[in-house]
């Protein structure tokens, strides 16, 4: 490796970048990806094995190359430390998720309900702007309260977090919506907000609705969710 390519890639990584190392295996030559020179089947190629966090050997035009994968952890945001919260985190962490817990209620996020996870008690709008929500942002609100969910997702849809759920009844999501309308959103934006979130399949227990909100955030991580 090239000093130039190591330090663009120190760089990247302490910036917390997603980036791929790419060695050319006839000759060793090594770049990073993406790169707008790049072959665009290569710049794919490398976007898809940061997407699935895979390293490995791909085969371009005839030409072999071994893409290693550079991702910082997938940052998981819940807003409110409610009782479903407390079966979500242990549930995400096992998928190698950085769960952080918002709630400024402070007797309700205390380690001692949630043990060895990063939690705020900053105000949701004031935590959001401290996490900058990235395309490896994932953000779950669950207090059904306005004053704590409103302001989280107005900064999440502001952010490019890649998943953005919500919690609540059909009914209590559209009087959501227009909360969120009358905060200036569009109806193309607001429908990046899964709501009520979590995939439909009967959940009733805290520990069921944990799981079906982590089915449907797999399943948009995959790029496998229903349309």
């Amino acid at each position: 490796m090239t000093p130039e390519t190591l330090a663009a890639l120190t760089e990247a990584r302490a910036a917390k970048r997603p980036v791929v190392l790419a060695t050319h295996l006839a000759d060793g030559a090594q770049q990073l990806l993406p790169d707008p020179a790049a072959p665009e089947a290569l710049n794919t190629a490398a976007l898809r094995a940061l997407d699935r966090d895979e390293s490995g050997t791909v085969t371009i035009d005839g030409t072999e190359w071994f893409l290693h994968a550079y991702a910082p952890p997938v940052r998981l945001v819940i807003v409110g430390a409610v009782h479903i919260a407390q079966s979500l985190v242990p549930m995400a962490a096992h998928l190698g998720l950085s769960v952080i817990v918002v709630d400024p209620r402070r007797s309700f996020a205390t380690e001692e309900r949630f043990p060895n996870v990063t939690l705020m008690d900053d105000w949701p709008d004031d935590a959001m702007d401290k996490i900058a929500p990235d395309s490896r942002t994932a953000i779950i609100t669950l207090t059904h309260d306005p004053k704590l969910d409103d302001p989280a997702l107005d900064r999440a849809l502001r952010s490019d977090a890649f998943y953005i759920g919500s919690l609540g009844s059909r009914k209590t999501h559209a009087n959501r919506l227009q909360r969120l309308r009358d905060l200036g959103h569009d109806d193309n934006t607001l429908a990046r907000i899964r709501g009520p979130v979590g995939l439909n399949i009967g959940a009733v227990t805290a520990p069921e609705i944990a799981a079906s909100i982590l089915a449907e955030f797999i399943a948009v991580r995959r790029n496998a969710a229903p349309k």
